[in-house]
């Protein structure tokens, strides 16, 4: 079905559009831009996570010290080491204490896409710098000294250089949807909950994407890093 636009870029309206919760926000915040520095790219790849109604939630048995962020108000940044490997950044959704969150599993490069490549392998193409909840925070030098910084403080605030911004691109008219990444059967029922959203035909979309032949079927920990 077709989704209206976002209402507005203003810091306050996308704070709202969050507070809405992971799966209401997930399709309106797919093409927003997530800034840090002079790097940027264009959100095209979610997954929504619902706190103590989500089994695949980190937050599903209560907090603790490593997710207490996910307990704040919506807006600011969750970030987690996967396997001892990797960061994943999340964006909190939904009122303080509803533990909501959006993993977001890849960008589209905008800008400092050379700062992007450094330590790469020169055959990762430009599309794949983000592709991937790993390689995204690689990129954009994302890790756990940045969880809990507010995406949406107001300008000039101290920890503004990593943000979350609406440059007027809407969200898909049909968002693709399918079951989320990597989770083990302990999530019982919430192994086939269609909650993984992306933007269709992007090719920063992590693979498999959503539709495509294996794309339910992706072992657990298989992400790329690189």
């Amino acid at each position: 079905m077709s989704r209206p636009a976002r209402d507005g870029a203003s810091p306050s309206g996308l704070r709202a559009l969050l507070a809405e919760g992971a799966l209401a926000a997930a399709p309106q915040v797919l093409n927003l831009v997530l800034v840090n520095g002079a790097c940027a790219g264009r959100i095209v790849e979610v997954e929504a996570y619902e706190g103590g109604d989500d089994p695949a939630s980190h937050a599903y048995r209560g907090e603790t010290a490593r997710n207490r962020t996910m307990f704040g108000p919506p807006g600011h940044l969750y970030v987690y080491l996967s396997y001892g490997m990797h960061h994943c950044a999340n964006l909190v959704c939904g009122p303080p204490g509803r533990a909501s969150a959006l993993l977001l599993r890849a960008l589209e490069p905008l800008t400092g896409v050379e700062e992007m490549r450094r330590g790469r392998p020169p055959s990762l193409l430009d599309a794949t710098l983000c592709s991937g909840p790993g390689r995204l925070c690689r990129s954009l030098g994302i890790d756990r000294g940045d969880d809990g910084s507010d995406l949406l403080a107001r300008p000039g605030a101290p920890d503004r250089v990593l943000a979350l911004l609406d440059d007027g691109f809407p969200p898909p008219a049909e968002p693709r949807r399918g079951r989320r990444v990597g989770l083990s059967e302990r999530c019982g029922d919430a192994l086939v909950w269609p909650w993984r959203f992306a933007v269709p035909g992007n090719r920063a979309v992590s693979r498999p994407r959503p539709g495509e032949r294996g794309a339910e079927q992706l072992p657990r920990g298989a992400e790329p890093t690189v």
